[in-house]
């Protein structure tokens, strides 16, 4: 789980030193794992360059549950949102696609960005998603309107990596522009 022993739930903008032990966040770390996980088998997404995604329950069968299809060019990159209820994937035909997390069912399409989209990072909340591309802009999405919340142009080049930091408060971007940025709600 991308937030640890994290719970967004109380997150703040203000600093909060970490005060606990290691041994106390991994505990925190797990059992926020296991109540995410249930009862449910661990599940596996993965995306390839024939413009596919597969969803797999890799401890229990072999075979794909899902083969899932959308996508025009190859996919850069799929993540599950940290609740595990939804998949977003991220493709070079400039879109997102939003996918049931346990079916792999099509949901929704996110169109914003005007070249390939490299990455998607999901805040620890599963409420907004955040994508970088090629168009040189960071955008955050609003999952429950499936629209864009914050355009954050500000790169001088292609994005390719983006993330939240596990509190929520905070993006983190870099590119091709050789500069790394920090961007907050």
């Amino acid at each position: 789980m991308r937030t640890g022993p994290f719970d967004p739930r109380e997150a703040s903008i203000v600093y909060r030193e970490v005060t606990e032990d290691r041994d106390e966040l991994q505990k925190k770390a797990l059992e926020r794992y296991n109540e995410a996980r249930g009862e449910n088998p661990e599940r596996l997404v993965s995306g390839s360059d024939d413009f596919t995604l597969f969803l797999w329950k890799p401890e229990l069968e072999k075979k794909p549950i899902a083969r899932m299809t959308g996508h025009m060019q190859l996919i850069n990159d799929v993540r599950f949102s940290p609740d595990g209820r939804i998949i977003a994937s991220a493709s070079f035909d400039k879109s997102i696609k939003i996918w049931d997390g346990r079916t792999g069912k099509y949901l929704s399409s996110l169109r914003g960005h005007v070249q390939a989209v490299y990455q998607v990072a999901w805040s620890s909340d599963s409420r907004l998603l955040v994508s970088g591309s090629a168009d040189s802009t960071l955008k955050v999405w609003d999952m429950n309107t499936k629209k864009i919340a914050v355009d954050l142009p500000g790169h001088a080049d292609e994005v390719y990596a983006v993330d939240w930091s596990p509190d929520g408060q905070r993006v983190a971007s870099g590119g091709k522009d050789k500069v790394l940025k920090t961007w907050r709600q």
